[in-house]
């Protein structure tokens, strides 16, 4: 969404209020400044606050805007009879937008997503919404995921698999155009490109909300998210804890978003273990330097799983290698989770992978308490219902 259509809702009584969806208006001085001027705009505004049905209530909110183009992160603080604080969360683009206290109330709503998936009534909560899937890139879990997400929560979806081939992108459409055209048709885009930085793109340009599915080699942010809710799931903590991310690294976009969500939690250590045309890229392990976050490199993945607590698996990804596929044989199969593997593992560790696998975990491991992919990729169906009720019709 873009900054300008971003400042047509505030938050209220922890719901984003649209002035389409709930027919109120929304005017701002003309004398506001620039959210890339100025940190700070300060609204007050009188209606019926669901707190108090039964009360009109007076709220003087303060609001945070990052001068970041194309994500929209705010704080909201609402001063009244009761004090609280909610997020305003308008597009989904990287992980290092998320914060703890962001993060830890995106889990809360994930788990009454939860609730809603497993009770036999049909939820309408986005009733009246239509979800676009634009996929520049294959997906199955990711796609599929979003579609059942925004079903199960009454909305309706328009899907292109394939946009790269199918769409007219391939008559040469700038993604641009392509955003403004499909904003005419939804309330909000999922979208997965081949190119790194699409994302952010196509949120800066569009006035309605925008969640990244996947950007080339860049970032997986909400796969990011439902790993983290996994970990802590699983585990049951995320300070304090050793996670081992192996494999595809300099292209493993799964991998840079989960290394920036691990940043935000306490005595965490990283280990990164990957065949060495595929090392984790500097930009990544900067980041973890300046926030603090102890990383080794390793080449002994027998050794780094008997330290942590998360094995985070990756296949070699063959479309990145291009024509170079000698370079691709000479990666692959280095680094295998298998019987063996378990066996020097700790009893409540527990192993990831973001799927689709090849042979980098044999299926005889499936059946272990500890292989968590499934479980993870189910919670994808939860994290994505929590991030679209947020997006389209708050908390």
């Amino acid at each position: 969404m873009s900054i300008a259509s971003s400042l047509t809702s505030a938050t209220i009584c922890g719901a984003s209020v649209f002035p389409k969806a709930l027919g109120y208006s929304s005017e701002f001085p003309s004398n506001l400044p620039s959210p890339f001027e100025s940190s700070k705009i300060c609204l007050t505004t009188s209606f019926p606050c669901s707190m108090d049905p039964k009360k009109n209530a007076t709220w003087n909110l303060t609001r945070n805007v990052g001068p970041i183009q194309g994500i929209r992160c705010h704080a909201m603080q609402a001063a009244g009879t009761r004090e609280l604080k909610k997020f305003e969360l308008s597009d989904v683009i990287e992980g290092k937008q998320f914060d703890r206290e962001m993060l830890s109330a995106i889990f809360d709503v994930a788990r009454e997503m939860e609730k809603i998936e497993k009770s036999s009534s049909q939820s309408e909560i986005l009733k009246g919404y239509l979800m676009a899937t634009l996929f520049y890139e294959p997906s199955t879990r990711t796609r599929l995921s979003f579609e059942s997400a925004m079903k199960r929560l009454g909305g309706e979806v328009l899907t292109t698999e394939n946009a790269r081939e199918f769409s007219s992108a391939a008559k040469g459409e700038t993604l641009e155009d392509t955003i403004r055209t499909v904003e005419g048709y939804s309330d909000i885009i999922v979208m997965r490109h081949f190119e790194s930085g699409a994302a952010r793109k196509a949120a800066a340009t569009a006035n309605i909300p925008v969640i990244n599915a996947g950007d080339g080699p860049g970032e997986h942010p909400t796969q990011a998210l439902l790993d983290v809710y996994t970990i802590q799931s699983e585990i049951g903590k995320l300070d304090g804890i050793s996670v081992a991310l192996v494999g595809d690294l300099a292209n493993g976009r799964t991998v840079r978003s989960l290394a920036y969500l691990l940043a935000k939690f306490k005595d965490v250590k990283i280990y990164f273990v990957s065949p060495e045309i595929v090392k984790m890229k500097d930009d990544i392990k900067d980041y973890l330097t300046s926030n603090g976050v102890e990383w080794e490199e390793s080449s002994d993945l027998m050794e780094v799983a008997s330290k942590c607590d998360v094995v985070y698996q990756t296949r070699i990804q063959r479309e990145r290698f291009g024509e170079r596929l000698d370079l691709y044989e000479a990666a692959r199969g280095k680094y295998i989770v298998d019987k063996d593997l378990l066996g020097v593992m700790q009893k409540k560790a527990i192993i990831m992978h973001p799927l689709p696998r090849l042979d980098e975990i044999t299926a005889d491991v499936d059946a272990d308490p500890r292989a968590a992919y499934f479980r993870q990729a189910k919670n994808g169906l939860f994290i994505r219902m929590a991030l679209l009720k947020l997006l389209l019709v708050g908390w």
